[in-house]
């Protein structure tokens, strides 16, 4: 390691003049307002970011709902965690499983249009800080849900909801109304070299 007093004075000169320009966006953005964020892209941890989110607003004491669209089949361990606290968590599994397993387009229709009932009741509800829709935009994607309504109920919600949208293919027309938008992509997969789905990690 190279270190030298020098090279310690000119980091605290770049962290000090690094601060200061963090410190003038902070008091530039005095707004505060309900989010839409949308998780999308082919890697692993959309759900995964979503359900951090979900614990970060319980620390703080918020309410909160889950939807999950097309995951439902088997329990997963956020489901198994999460309904641990039903008077702080609306946990609602909507889903018949992946499209490949379910092979029944009607039937795939039918419960995304009854989970985006649930949906909507939550997002209504001024009461509930947080609105987590897992898998919405695979829904979308597929065509399950009339796209302008749901961008209207979305536009709709009480101004201090936060609302997280996760799965693949995030239609353009949300992801220009959304506020905060990650497109998580896929380095490497554990899957690709024949090892199943882990307890933990990916359920």
């Amino acid at each position: 390691m190279n270190e030298s007093p020098e090279r310690d004075e000119r980091h605290l000169a770049r962290m000090q003049r690094k601060k200061a320009i963090i410190d003038e966006r902070i008091a530039n953005s005095p707004n505060e307002c309900g989010l839409l964020l949308v998780l999308s892209g082919n890697g692993k941890g959309k759900s995964s970011s979503a359900f951090g989110m979900l614990a970060r607003a319980m620390g703080h004491g918020m309410q909160c709902g889950v939807v999950q669209f097309i995951k439902g089949r088997n329990a997963t361990g956020e489901e198994l965690f999460f309904r641990r606290f039903p008077e702080q968590v609306r946990y609602h599994v909507m889903g018949e499983g992946f499209t490949w397993e379910t092979q029944d387009r009607q039937r795939d229709i039918a419960a995304a249009q009854a989970a985006w009932e649930v949906s909507r009741q939550m997002l209504a509800d001024p009461g509930v800080n947080l609105v987590i829709l897992d898998e919405l935009n695979i829904a979308l994607k597929h065509g399950y849900l009339d796209l302008d309504q749901v961008l209207a109920d979305l536009q709709a919600r009480p101004p201090m909801q936060h609302v997280v949208v996760t799965g693949r293919g995030a239609k353009p027309e949300l992801v220009d109304l959304a506020d905060t938008v990650s497109e998580i992509g896929m380095v490497k997969h554990a899957f690709q070299a024949g090892i199943r789905a882990q307890k933990g990690i990916e359920l």
